[in-house]
């Protein structure tokens, strides 16, 4: 089991590095405006998303495979509750993708919306840290 949860949190945190980081790619992709550095923000975009999107789906292998091994997990609160969070986690990263398509085709938000919309896997990941160490209910 530990080696399982080692994993599990090894990938957690590739995956948070890349969902932290992509949204701030998207801010200087927007404010870019030569063609060279819009087409190095795209490729380094389309490369980080690819290793998130490696760190979410080895982070939910690991995760799944913790339940199989730990059954008794299945009925604590906290759990359900973190399971939550992270299908919100799971939206994020796609709604990351669907932006990534966005500024490909050159629609664009402003500045400050990539920089509230970077402010939620923190939100998330504090919440989750918290739910997994108290385990308040």
């Amino acid at each position: 089991m530990l080696w399982l949860k080692a994993f599990h949190i090894v990938f957690m945190v590739t995956w948070f590095a890349g969902l932290f980081y992509l949204p701030r790619l998207f801010m200087y992709h927007a404010a870019a405006t030569d063609a060279p550095s819009i087409e190095r923000f795209q490729t380094m975009e389309k490369r980080l998303f690819g290793i998130m999107t490696i760190g979410a789906t080895l982070t939910l292998l690991f995760g799944i495979s913790l339940l199989i091994v730990v059954p008794g997990f299945r009925q604590a609160g906290w759990l359900h509750a973190k399971l939550l969070l992270v299908l919100l986690l799971i939206g994020y990263h796609a709604w990351c993708y669907r932006l990534m398509g966005d500024l490909r085709a050159g629609r664009k938000r402003s500045s400050t919306w990539y920089r509230v919309f970077n402010e939620a896997p923190s939100v998330l990941l504090i919440a989750i840290v918290i739910l997994v160490v108290v385990k308040p209910f």
